[in-house]
């Protein structure tokens, strides 16, 4: 069998590691651009919803919140209907480094499929959604405790 698995991990490690030193002058680290970019994009986002999305724990999702608002890319505020909700919102701050995130991403995107056809593309975003699609029930299984049976 392939290791269809590895080159996926391997492809975003690296672009991770060149992500996380291109933002470096921003004074994003670890990540944090990920879900500064989620919140710019879902204004208003809760941040179970923003874990969800990003595929990862809550703790994880908190500690890098913690960070963005006490560097002051985001901010909470509460919920209009439930004050035990609160919201997550980019700053000024967070909105002027957006478009250079967005940039990164389109040139990473960029390089990565040169050589590519447009159905290629097509083909391998479909799959690609596939198998994130397959692996989501296994992320959502274990989450609760579950234990996997190899």
């Amino acid at each position: 069998m392939k290791e269809i698995l590895r080159e996926i991990g391997m492809i975003a490690r690296a672009l991770d590691s060149i992500s996380n030193i291109e933002f470096k002058e921003h004074h994003l680290t670890k990540g944090q651009y990920l879900y500064l970019v989620r919140i710019c994009e879902n204004p208003g986002i809760i941040q179970e919803k923003l874990a969800e999305m990003i595929m990862v724990d809550r703790t994880t999702t908190a500690r890098a919140i913690q960070k963005l608002e006490m560097q002051g890319f985001i901010q909470k505020r509460d919920d209009s209907q439930n004050r035990k909700i609160k919201k997550l919102y980019p700053t000024e701050k967070g909105k002027s480094v957006y478009p250079f995130i967005r940039r990164e991403n389109d040139h990473s995107n960029t390089v990565a499929l040169a050589g590519i056809s447009e159905d290629e593309i097509e083909t391998l975003f479909d799959l690609l959604q596939k198998v994130r699609k397959n692996i989501e029930t296994d992320w959502e299984f274990v989450k609760k405790g579950n234990k996997r049976n190899y």
